[in-house]
């Protein structure tokens, strides 16, 4: 992909409200009618090599814009409560995957870096304990800039962490002022070039377009001071305002937020810019590296979707620890307690703490095998899938999803073809929309879903 550009006709048409498809179903089909014993069954007659996610939600202070599970607090003794719980939640999953390697752990949250040295050095004894973990796995962490010094950025490397991704969002001080999240270019500057130094294969930053007070000359500086600090990877999230959802942003001022035309203005910029310099556009909000992983596996036909967003591995073999944490194993779907007290009342009674889940049908597993490939690879062999997936007549089945897609067609962002659907450069900004062409249950709670773009 070289280059994006935008017809204001196509912004009112297809910016409509729709999964990210980080899973098929989404988690809004997750129901709490679920028996936990289909847990144990499929991880037993699971892959052999899964991936570990680990969801740590405490937070020193508040981030307006962030919908993610959070806890804020400044009492660093219910890291280590919590601690705790994580180590009786591994101990009712070991005997699970004791015959399985885990390839992946990520620490997402919240903020990661809310550990001490000390609780992180307890944590991954307690992951080294329960788990096998391969010597090549990679291991990765989200870090806050400001809670992380230079002493626990070496003792994350010290500790077998090889990925690091670094929240930066916007480098302009206004933008930051509004999101509550105030934080130094320089201290950013320096920890991307120690993470260098020591040795990390792999750096990430996140970036956010859509915040309040963005406006593309800003936020050109942006984009080119994290073009010259050269990440092996790049992030790019579209901002979801839904105060009706996550109440901290209430704080945000409606005014203050970018229109749509300039909301996709500002990714636009983003992506040629990335692009310019040398960056693959994985699709949606990923971009990297050509010699990087995740870029190999696109080439390579490889790429993968999970919770965690584009990934190399574990789209349906992920265990999730953690408050809130979602798995997917198999085709079956659960989800842990969203809030502390449950999710400490059911390890207290030691069970499993999950509060919903679902399992795949027939019809759900090759759609989401079908969304997967197109969110990932943008683009389907008709014939290749009907003979995975045993249909006779892939249209006849998709024929609702066919007369979904004309519109698409007909503006130019797939082709269709009676051997191979293409998703277009065009379109692939608007994969999500194409995507829920073929999305069973879309119609159920769309719109607690964000714009797609």
């Amino acid at each position: 992909m070289t280059s994006v550009s935008w017809d204001p006709k196509l912004i009112s048409k297809y910016n409509i409200n729709g999964p990210r498809y980080t899973s098929y179903p989404t988690a809004l089909a997750l129901s709490q009618d679920f028996d936990c014993k289909q847990i144990f069954q499929t991880i037993q007659q699971s892959t052999v090599e899964l991936s570990l996610y680990l969801h740590i939600p405490f937070c020193h202070k508040l981030c307006y814009y962030c919908g993610c599970n959070k806890v804020i607090t400044r009492h660093q003794h219910k890291a280590d409560t919590y601690l705790d719980a994580l180590a009786e939640e591994m101990a009712l999953y070991a005997p699970l995957l004791s015959d399985k390697r885990i390839t992946q752990l990520h620490l997402g949250g919240g903020t990661p870096t809310f550990l001490t040295e000390v609780q992180l050095s307890r944590l991954m004894a307690l992951l080294h304990k329960y788990f096998t973990i391969n010597s090549d796995a990679e291991i990765s962490i989200e870090i806050d800039p400001r809670s992380c010094s230079d002493e626990k950025l070496r003792h994350l490397r010290t500790l077998g962490f090889n990925r690091v991704s670094f929240g930066v969002q916007d480098l302009d001080e206004k933008v930051q002022i509004a999101i509550n999240r105030v934080q130094d270019t320089d201290l950013i500057r320096h920890q991307v070039a120690l993470s260098r130094t020591l040795g990390f294969t792999s750096i990430n930053l996140d970036l956010i377009y859509g915040l309040p007070f963005q406006h593309p000359a800003s936020f050109a500086q942006t984009v080119d001071e994290i073009i010259r600090l050269n990440p092996d990877r790049i992030s790019l999230f579209s901002y979801a305002h839904l105060p009706e959802r996550f109440a901290a942003q209430h704080k945000i001022d409606n005014a203050s937020l970018p229109d749509a035309t300039l909301k996709l203005e500002l990714m636009q910029l983003a992506i040629n810019c990335f692009v310019a310099a040398g960056y693959q556009f994985i699709g949606m909000d990923h971009f990297a590296r050509p010699d990087d992983a995740l870029a190999k596996a696109q080439q390579a036909g490889k790429l993968q979707r999970n919770f965690q967003g584009y990934t190399t591995a574990g789209q349906d073999a992920l265990i999730g620890l953690g408050v809130s944490s979602i798995s997917q194993v198999s085709g079956v779907l659960w989800q842990n307690a969203k809030d502390l007290p449950a999710y400490y009342q059911a390890i207290n009674t030691n069970q499993l703490p999950v509060e919903r889940g679902f399992s795949l049908n027939s019809d759900d597993k090759l759609r989401a095998a079908l969304i997967s490939q197109l969110i990932c690879h943008f683009e389907l062999d008709v014939e290749q899938f009907n003979q995975k997936w045993r249909i006779n007549s892939f249209w006849q089945y998709f024929a609702e999803a066919l007369a979904r897609l004309q519109p698409f067609m007909e503006d130019g962002l797939v082709e269709v073809y009676a051997e191979r659907i293409k998703v277009t450069e065009s379109g692939r900004l608007w994969v999500r929309s194409i995507c829920a062409c073929f999305d069973a249950y879309l119609t159920q709670g769309q719109q607690r879903y964000s714009k797609v773009v």
